[in-house]
């Protein structure tokens, strides 16, 4: 085995702690498993904490698959003040008078619930989507204004949970969003919409796709169980894909292996529990012994390799 390499190929749900970065995740599952490859989807500020998905081994091959279209959070939404980062970690930018309905639970209520809905959204300027090759987070800390474009979101519910009373009431709030979707900006948007000045004072991520904080394990609990413990928490990487799953027979994985077309068979969808038929175009899960071998699709009646994983990904439950 290569210096650096674990032998595992799996994936893992883990519930962030507060102050670290995405990058600073990875680097404790590296130490904690003894594996370099590793990489995560769908990245959470530093202040943020909560479920994000990390494949280790081969099962880095799967971060470009995951789609996880829905996502979501409990957000702290505080009144008073905008910051240059939308969250409590900026430098105050704008400050406005509290008028006293925003620390009325019913129009409160009302307008959180409006939120529901599509959006064309405009992301912070600390995020991390690229601008002519270059971070649009490092351009701020530069100085340097960026402009970015607004984005099309959807709301898909929006709840208020509580009002927490106070020169600066906060808001806490539950919500379900389309990907690529920044709470910060609807803490900003709220703020304005209101007549008022917001920030997002925490955000905790519940949800991203089927992957749930009850999926997941914390950092420690890793580094406790290590690379001999972790297959008892790793995340089914076919329930995590959503694809319908073709079990492959002994005789057909070297074929698989090759990448010779097979017969789409039988195909079972987990969410359902039943057979389904193969529609063309769609993608199909390859697996065999509770592993993961590859992630195929139909062409003309035919399963043709779209990526293959020679070594399974682990964690398969059937």
């Amino acid at each position: 085995m290569r210096r650096g390499t674990s032998g595992l190929n799996l994936l893992l749900g883990i519930d962030k702690s507060q102050g670290m970065t995405s990058h600073d995740v990875v680097n404790r599952v590296r130490r904690a498993l003894g594996e370099r490859r590793v990489g995560h989807a769908g990245t959470l500020d530093p202040a943020a904490t909560g479920v994000m998905v990390v494949g280790v081994g081969q099962g880095t091959r799967l971060m470009g698959l995951l789609t996880a279209e829905r996502k979501s959070y409990l957000a702290g939404i505080c009144f008073g003040a905008e910051t240059d980062t939308d969250d409590a970690e900026g430098r105050v930018v704008r400050e406005a008078q509290v008028g006293p309905q925003l620390c009325d639970e019913d129009y409160a209520r009302t307008q959180v619930a409006g939120l529901a809905g599509e959006h064309d959204q405009v992301p912070p300027q600390y995020s991390a989507i690229s601008v002519g090759g270059k971070r649009a987070y490092a351009m701020a800390r530069e100085g340097q204004e960026v402009e970015l474009q607004s984005r099309h979101i959807t709301i898909y519910t929006a709840q208020l949970l509580a009002v927490l009373p106070g020169q600066a009431p906060v808001w806490q709030c539950a919500f379900e969003v389309s990907k690529g979707t920044y709470i910060r900006s609807i803490a900003r948007d709220l703020g304005r919409s209101l007549g008022c000045a917001a920030h997002l004072g925490e955000l905790r991520r519940t949800t991203s796709g089927v992957v749930t904080l009850a999926d997941c394990v914390t950092l420690e609990r890793l580094e406790e169980l290590g690379a001999q413990g972790v297959a008892s928490c790793c995340l089914d990487p076919v329930r995590a894909l959503g694809l319908p799953v073709r079990l492959l027979a002994d005789a057909e994985v070297q074929d698989a292996a090759c990448g010779r077309a097979l017969r789409p068979g039988r195909l079972l969808d987990p969410a359902l529990g039943a057979q389904v038929e193969a529609d063309e175009g769609q993608s199909v899960a390859l697996v065999h012994g509770q592993r993961l071998l590859g992630v195929w699709h139909v062409d003309h009646g035919r399963l043709r390799t779209s990526v293959n994983f020679p070594s399974g990904v682990a964690g398969v439950r059937q």
